[in-house]
């Protein structure tokens, strides 16, 4: 009777958790999956239409371009950033004067909002007077570049303010994989007579696999969702060269109140993001094996 009475009070303190899951969670994806079946707009009853929204943007060339867009953006983003926060994360392993202080002011940028990030780009790569331009002036190099005007620097600055925010998560991660290794095992490379790429490829990168594994997954589905910071700095522009897929989804179904198209939009990315990463485990679990 104890028993049982103890283990319905646990149901009754999680009751609150799984109410907050179902009503905030569970009830938009269900609520949208329908509406991608739909036609629905703004003041008007969601209309059955079965696939029709999946084929008219399997049809449409803006989905296209944003997919390839983002997709760019993703490989360029998560492979600097994985291979930075690496390169720092054995840089700070090791016993270095300061090494505190230089962790903390590296993992800065991590905790900025990205909005924030993407006005502090629109003066940092100002083209009349920006710091960036200024510094390339005095320097002798090319005056005025349009940073923001041109479609691929405009792609490019983006590029490198969201690598300069998320670098530091990978270096974290990846620093504190580094840091749960055994010390036996740096020692016994050593006596061996390993060389320092050697005991990276052969030790260090393979006993910290699952830390890898983890940190690519988090960036890759991070990264497919852009936002902020292209909706801030450039607004998709110019022209639409830096419409990331997240802000045509947004504007399909918030500017021009094509719901049940956007919640279209949204399930694909989701099967494209399902189909990558159960890819990546696969190739993962044969490397590992």
């Amino acid at each position: 009777m104890i028993f049982n009475r103890e283990k319905n009070v646990k149901f009754v303190f999680l009751l609150p958790a799984v109410i907050f899951v179902l009503i905030l969670v569970i009830f938009p994806l269900v609520y949208s999956l329908r509406l991608s079946f739909c036609l629905a707009r703004f003041g008007r009853n969601p209309i059955f239409i079965g696939l029709e929204n999946y084929i008219d943007l399997l049809k449409d060339y803006k989905f296209w371009d944003t997919l390839k867009i983002t997709l760019v953006f993703v490989l360029l983003t998560v492979s600097i950033e994985f291979f930075l926060g690496l390169a720092l994360a054995l840089l700070f392993n090791r016993e270095i004067r300061g090494r505190r202080y230089f962790r903390a002011l590296l993992t800065l940028p991590m905790f900025a909002t990205p909005v924030a990030i993407g006005y502090l780009g629109m003066t940092i790569f100002y083209e009349e007077a920006g710091p960036i331009n200024n510094i390339l002036a005095l320097i002798g190099g090319p005056q005025k570049v349009p940073w923001l005007s041109n479609p691929t620097l405009a792609f490019a600055s983006i590029t490198l303010l969201d690598i300069w925010q998320w670098t530091p998560f990978c270096f974290v991660i990846l620093l504190a994989g580094l840091q749960a290794l055994p010390e036996q095992v740096y020692e016994a490379a050593s006596l061996d007579g390993a060389s320092g790429v050697q005991s990276l490829r052969y030790i260090i990168l393979p006993l910290l696999g699952p830390v890898i594994v983890i940190v690519l997954l988090l960036r890759t589905v991070e990264a497919f969702k852009v936002f902020d910071i292209p909706f801030s700095l450039t607004g998709g522009g110019p022209g639409r060269a830096t419409e990331f897929y997240s802000l045509f989804t947004y504007r399909t179904g918030l500017k021009y109140f094509n719901f049940g198209y956007a919640s279209s939009l949204a399930y694909i990315l989701l099967a494209i993001v399902i189909l990558i990463i159960t890819l990546f485990l696969k190739r993962v679990r044969e490397v590992f094996e």
